[in-house]
This record gives C-alpha cells, structure tokens and sequence, in this order.
C-alpha cells in the first residue's frame, strides 16, 4: 500500500477521466469527477481558513447531500478527520459527541443553525456553519462559491485519521472509533477485489451517508473504482426498482430488501442489467433472501463489518453465498473465534466472539485509551460478535456476547432463536432478547411483528410452534406483538429499548 493519504491514492483514479460522471441526481445535475476535485479543493481551503488545523475534527450534521462527499474529500485533503452525525440525533446528542472529539468546525442544517450555533459554542466550538442538501442555500456553501481552491493537499502519513464514527452505544456512552487513511484504503482495496468492481459499474445510492455503509463502503466503493452512483435521497422502493434499469450494483440493509421483495414491481426484467445485491448493517432473514431469489433470479451477497474495522467478511462473488452466512474473510484479514472465558480458539461448529487482525482496524477510540485497551487482546480487536464457522469456513453470525441470553446457566443465542421464530406461518419479523427473571436470571422473551393477514397468530401458537424446534430452555416464554420492532436509521433492532417494552410483559 503506497505510503500516503487516501487522497493522494484516489487522486489519479478521478484524473484518469475526469468528465466522467461520479454521481446522478434523480431530478438535477449530473456531477463528474472534475466537480468533485474541484469542490474538495474549495472545501479543503475553507476548513482551513475556519481553523481547523491538521488532525483537527470537522462534524456533520447534515441532510443527505452531494457536498457531503465534497466536505468529506475536502477534509482528506486538508488533513481533518471527518465527524458525521446522523441528521436525527438530538441537540443533546450532538453536544455530547462535540465536546468529546473537540471538535473545530461544526456544519449543520440550515433550519437548526441558531439552535446549533448556541449549544455548540457552549461546547467550546469555534466555527459553525450550515451546508444544506440543495448545495446552494447552506452559509458553507456560500463561502465555498467565494472561496478559491486549495493550493494542493496536505502531506498525510497513511497513519493520520481520515474519520472518526461513533458507536451506537447500546452498551454505554458512544466512543469515538478513530479510522485512519491506512484502515479506508485498505478496505476499499479489499472490497474492489472482493466484489469486481470497474469503472463502468453504476451503483444504487440509497443509505444515508453519515454511517459506514453509506459513505466508506457505498460512495467509497465508487470513489475507489472511478464509478458512478444514482444518488437517491433517502430509500424508496419505487425510485430503488426504478434505478435497477439503469445500475449494475446496489447496496442495502435488510429492511430495504425485505420492502423491495414484497413490492409488485421487483422483477427478473426490472434487474436484467443489475449483476450485485450486496446487504449488510444487520442480519438478513433467510425468508427475504429466498424470497429476494425468487423474484429476481439474483442471490443476495451478504457481507459482516463493523464501524471499528469497515468490512471483515463476505460471501464470494463467485461461488456460494449461503443464506445466513457473512462469508469468507476478505483479503488481509485474519480472523479467530474465542471462547471469551477462557481465549482459545473454538473448533467449528461451534460458537466464539470473532476476534480481528489486519490493516482495516481502527486505531483506538477517541480520547479514550482505557476503553482501547479492553478492546484490544495481544494486537486483536475482541467485536463482542459472536459467531459459527461451519466445515467450508463460512462464518454466521449469531449475536452479540452482550445480547447473549443467560436462562438457568445455559447460553442461548438470539439469531438462532429468531430465526426459527421468522419460519412460522404469520410472522412478518421477530426479535429475541433476555429480560430479568427471580427463578432462571434471565428468561428468552420475543417481540414478533405478525404478517397483515395473520391477526389471530397467538403467543400460545408462536410458544407451541418454537417447541417443536427448540431445546425447552431456547424457547421464548414471554411473547409480544408489536406494530413494528424499534429500529435505528441503519435497520437495526435497538435490543436495549426492546428490553425495555418487554421486560414488563
């Protein structure tokens, strides 16, 4: 790997032919590679003049945009490590992540800048400005339209931080993972190989891009490869099947492909020029890939990433992809799983938390060293994921070790449970968490999200039906239905607030 910035590695990608389109609005201008080299160097220069020093922080909190990309470059090249918050959290929320990265430059939605610009200087923030989704009417933008282009890049060890990505934190506060120029290249070098990318693939863009799939393995595949995305606002499943006819490669998490496959319009003919269906962020039920399969003739490739570590494993392009498997290790990665009591590998077949080694691995959480010291064991990073390797090397995820059920001493893993429960006539969805129990420590409880013509579905049946499946222990014995099951923006179930409406049940 050459031994300097992303930029400078993506730099002669977007040259080579620089009129060639990067992205494609729905309703506007197609923008080429020439706008982005162009746009970076103005945002690069105006971070700079904000202040920002190298290795300072610039977070985002904006709608999905095309200058989110611009800004995102435009760090790389100015030496700033890129903050994106998710346009939903909370005032609070950001004042947390603000003071924790000492940030210097806050970009936020035009609507929220007064609000924003009074918290974040109680933060201790020196600038803030707005960047809006039209790329016009945001005050950064404005300055940007004055702004003349950088004088050139920065010079960047691979080691400096490109980005840092906050947890979920299910478990605790959110901790800043730092990603390095090193870690971002070496994963989209993998992922290129990995999933054939070219230079003619057209992508379907419909994540948002303040998350890790959406911004570094999404956007970042196509800025890698010199491709070309359709840059949908936000998923829409009428937009999504209309953008198949044009595209050759789109990327979702499960709820996207569980919509898409109950849409009347998902047809063989509507995918003929697609050749990749990638999913990821969470796991995908085996009914949605079948039922993904049926109707298109497509199969699903599912792949397993982390925000500390981007992408790990991942089904192959060419060969078997296995409904509920995360494939294969990617190319320099090393994988283990460990038994988490006693640190020896287990044999396959049977369940360990995955550890992690290789040049994709962040280098620690922001201003926490103690928190990157329980992360880390003699160089490898301990996911909290806990998973089964079968006799091919396949990996399938089965939970989180802090998700893991404890029932009368005996482990159940939630994936295993839910899975059976997803099989059962009427059950649109379900997911499975440990509530507290005076007799067993914890006991299995279900949420379950019946199908529309599944009314009189009961918890007597769904308990009935597990048994004939599950050891006693693994079977739910609370079961409540929900309208739907809590959700973060990236389609995963949020199990701390499950606990919370199933604990009473």
């Amino acid at each position: 790997m050459a031994d300097t910035s992303l930029y400078e590695r993506l730099r002669p990608i977007w040259e080579r032919d620089p009129d060639r389109t990067l992205l494609e609005h729905p309703n506007g201008r197609p923008r080429t590679y020439r706008w982005l080299l162009e746009r970076s160097a103005r945002a690069a220069r105006a971070i700079q003049e904000e202040g920002v020093p190298v290795g300072g922080r610039v977070a985002v909190q904006a709608d999905k945009g095309e200058d989110l990309l611009a800004v995102y470059v435009g760090c790389l090249r100015a030496g700033a490590a890129l903050l994106p918050l998710n346009p939903a959290a909370t005032a609070e929320e950001v004042a947390y992540y603000l003071r924790d990265s000492r940030a210097s430059l806050f970009l936020c939605q035009p609507e929220r800048l007064e609000q924003m610009r009074a918290m974040a200087e109680r933060c201790g923030v020196p600038a803030v400005e707005s960047l809006a989704a039209d790329g016009e009417s945001g005050t950064f933008q404005q300055r940007l339209a004055r702004t003349p282009a950088d004088p050139g890049p920065v010079s960047l060890r691979p080691e400096a931080t490109a980005a840092i990505l906050y947890t979920s934190g299910t478990t605790g506060r959110p901790k800043g993972a730092m990603l390095t120029h090193r870690n971002l290249a070496a994963n989209a070098d993998a992922l290129h190989d990995a999933w054939g990318w070219t230079r003619t693939d057209v992508l379907v863009h419909a994540l948002p891009l303040f998350h890790i799939h959406g911004l570094f393995v999404a956007a970042g595949g196509v800025l890698r490869a010199g491709a070309s995305m359709i840059f949908l606002p936000r998923f829409d499943p009428d937009a999504v099947i209309h953008a198949f006819r044009r595209a050759t490669i789109f990327m979702g998490v499960p709820t996207m492909y569980h919509r898409l496959a109950a849409h009347p319009g998902l047809t063989s003919e509507a995918c003929r020029g697609m050749r990749l269906f990638i999913s990821g962020s969470a796991p995908l039920s085996v009914a949605d890939f079948e039922a993904f399969r049926a109707r298109t003739g497509h199969t699903i490739l599912e792949r397993y990433g982390m925000t500390e570590t981007g992408m790990n494993l991942s089904n192959p392009l060419r060969g078997p992809r296995k409904p509920g498997s995360v494939g294969l290790p990617l190319a320099g990665v090393q994988v283990r799983l460990v038994d988490p009591e006693t640190r020896r590998d287990v044999p396959p077949g049977e369940v360990g938390e995955i550890w992690l080694r290789g040049p994709n691995i962040f280098a620690g959480y922001f201003g926490a060293p103690e928190k990157t010291a329980e992360a880390f064991h003699e160089g490898w990073f301990r996911t909290g994921d806990l998973a089964r390797r079968d006799g091919d090397g396949y990996y399938a995820i089965v939970g989180r070790l802090k998700d893991m059920v404890i029932s009368g001493g005996l482990n159940v893993y939630p994936a295993e449970v839910e899975a059976v429960l997803d099989a059962i006539d009427g059950v649109e969805e379900s997911a499975v968490v440990g509530v507290p129990d005076a007799d067993l420590g914890e006991r299995v409880a279900a949420a379950i999200v019946r199908c529309a013509w599944a009314a009189e579905l009961t918890e007597e049946r769904v308990i009935t039906a597990a048994r004939e499946r599950l050891a006693p222990y693994k079977c739910p014995r609370t079961v409540r239905f929900l309208e739907a099951l809590p959700r973060n923006a990236m389609g995963k179930v949020e199990k701390t607030r499950l606990r919370e409406i199933l604990a009473g049940a």
